[in-house]
């Protein structure tokens, strides 16, 4: 079956799709327009080509704009725009496509050719990674190569029979399967879904992307104040982040040992974690607590003191940590907090704690090296 073929066959069936693509392998989105009918099928194409639109597609700067991370988090926002768009299909039959991609051009590239096709559905993500041989192709053939490879990965997730290009090169095949709960949580059909029967009591939200020392020093201590066991809180779907993929949940929750326990939520700000979790202590840094009373996130002051009172209301509790924040090292006694919330706040300064270890600092060494 040739391309066109396959391409018809994908516009005629029940599924539709959005795709975005950054850099090379934009190829793929043309061909896919091309073959009549596109429009029963690709709900939304975008193309954020430059380094700077990708930064505002993912509302972030990326470690590496060509990457598997990158890729999965770009399939996971398409999955959601998807849903948005189309509000009356089976949520099943919707999914997200993402494709970076570094290929020849008209200058000597230092690294390697690559390319990375990702896609995000209701009950999996998958991934094609690839590093290609330089020289062996021209750019033209590997766009095409690209292209071949990411209408088989939707064939794939349309159900029809497919091969993926046969060649010399040993392309990395990932399938996540979202686990018990993740599908349900995704579509906001349950609240939160916990790694043990336990209660969650003592939270601590972050990204985790990596874990490190810092992160287990704060949760030993807080345990030790609170004589509760720590759930480490990863929300799959911030206010300020595009939603993580089943890549990135699994890449996260697989850092724990089976002794610790973690949390995933859909709650963004810490008014929707307190009303998920009454009577809970979250474990913050004072970086954190400076944007949450940041005035510019919030409509009026009166609004920013309405939402703390959530607090008040669900009997949270705080532990807040040194961090360095803006090249200086900050504490609690260094933030104004609002005085009908203060007492719920207890400190951690300098002289009991203090680690300046960042993920974000491990993950610029691991994208240095």
């Amino acid at each position: 079956m040739n391309l066109a073929q396959k391409i018809k066959d994908i516009h005629e069936s029940i599924f539709k799709f959005v795709i975005v693509s950054s850099g090379g392998g934009s190829n793929a989105i043309g061909t896919l327009l091309k073959v009549p009918g596109a429009s029963n099928s690709i709900l939304e194409a975008y193309i954020p080509y430059a380094k700077e639109s990708l930064d505002f597609y993912l509302m972030k700067r990326p470690d590496s704009y060509c990457s598997l991370d990158t890729t999965t988090r770009m399939a996971a926002r398409a999955y959601s725009a998807a849903k948005k768009i189309d509000q009356k299909s089976d949520i099943k039959n919707l999914f997200g496509v993402a494709i970076t991609a570094s290929l020849s051009t008209n200058y000597k590239k230092k690294g390697d050719h690559r390319f990375h096709i990702a896609v995000q559905t209701r009950d999996f993500s998958k991934s094609i990674s690839c590093v290609i041989e330089k020289g062996s192709r021209t750019r033209e053939q590997e766009e095409e190569l690209v292209t071949e490879y990411v209408i088989a990965l939707i064939s794939d997730c349309c159900g029809f029979e497919f091969e993926y290009p046969s060649i010399s090169e040993v392309p990395e095949y990932i399938n996540i399967n979202a686990e018990q709960g993740w599908a349900d949580l995704m579509s906001e059909k349950i609240e939160f879904v916990p790694s043990s029967n336990n209660q969650p009591k003592l939270i601590f939200p972050g990204a985790f992307n990596p874990m490190h020392d810092g992160h287990v020093a704060m949760s030993k201590l807080a345990e030790k104040e609170t004589g509760q066991k720590t759930f480490f809180e990863i929300c799959i779907q911030n206010v300020d982040k595009p939603p993580l993929s089943y890549h990135q949940i699994d890449k996260t929750i697989s850092q724990f040992s089976s002794s610790q326990d973690w949390v995933l939520t859909k709650a963004g700000k810490f008014s929707d974690k307190a009303k998920l979790f009454p009577n809970s202590t979250f474990i913050i840094g004072a970086d954190t607590l400076v944007r949450i009373f940041d005035e510019r996130f919030y409509a009026s002051r009166r609004d920013m003191l309405a939402e703390f009172d959530i607090f008040n209301q669900n009997k949270n509790q705080f532990l807040v940590f040194g961090r360095k924040y803006q090249n200086k090292f900050i504490e609690l006694k260094d933030v104004q907090l609002p005085e009908s919330i203060s007492g719920l706040f207890k400190g951690f300064g300098e002289d009991i704690f203090r680690e300046d270890i960042s993920s974000s600092s491990i993950r610029q060494e691991n994208t240095e090296e």
